[in-house]
């Protein structure tokens, strides 16, 4: 008996995308006193909990999170079950060396997309996650949330774009200037009725936790 030849799997074209989730939560929290961000608590939870169920609630997965700052509390004290996690040990560098570790993680996994989350926005849930996930249309999506007009987080960057992202992100500016020299391409994607993009940097920023 003759077996058929074998042909390598390809997904259809209706194939839904893997559009993973990035949860970038390695800063140290300098203009708090040296806290780190991710082991914040608001509503009862660590923000680094509440952002990585605001990726997968959002239809995001699978989910990497970047740590840096305390890492090891955060992995022992955190629930990062499921996730991918990467420690930037360069995290004192800003949140673009963070985004770097992340897309290099990212690079390779099959994932066609990625949505960007940042620890210290808990204001922002799963409706603003899931609506710039659902921007996507190709591995060359650019998308993010914006609020009353002005683009924010999330972002969604299609891995087509990751190299050229990494490659310019640097300092805190993480992907600022990458987006800025690619607005025109940029969906934006309105947010604001069902999220607020409040950041806690500073310590009249904790009075937004709960």
């Amino acid at each position: 008996m003759t077996s058929a030849p074998h042909t390598p799997f390809s997904p259809s074209p209706s194939a839904s995308p893997v559009v993973a989730g990035l949860l970038l939560a390695a800063g140290g929290g300098r203009r708090l006193g040296g806290r780190p961000k991710a082991l914040l608590e608001h509503r009862g939870r660590l923000l680094a909990d509440h952002a990585v169920t605001t990726l997968r609630e959002g239809g995001c997965g699978p989910v990497h999170v970047v740590l840096g700052a305390s890492a090891d509390e955060v992995r022992a004290r955190a629930e990062l079950s499921g996730c991918t996690v990467s420690v930037n040990l360069e995290w004192t560098e800003g949140m673009g060396s963070s985004l770097r570790a992340g897309l290099t993680a990212l690079t390779g996994t099959g994932a066609d997309a990625v949505v960007v989350l940042l620890v210290d926005q808990p204001g922002i849930g799963a409706e603003a996650v899931s609506r710039v996930r659902a921007a996507y249309r190709s591995r060359t999506s650019l998308a993010a949330a914006s609020y009353n007009g002005e683009r924010g987080h999330p972002v969604l960057f299609g891995a087509a774009l990751w190299t050229d992202i990494a490659a310019g992100a640097v300092g805190d500016q993480g992907a600022r200037a990458y987006l800025r020299a690619h607005r025109d391409a940029i969906t934006l994607v309105e947010c604001s009725d069902v999220a607020q993009a409040y950041d806690i940097d500073t310590a009249e920023d904790l009075a937004h936790l709960e």
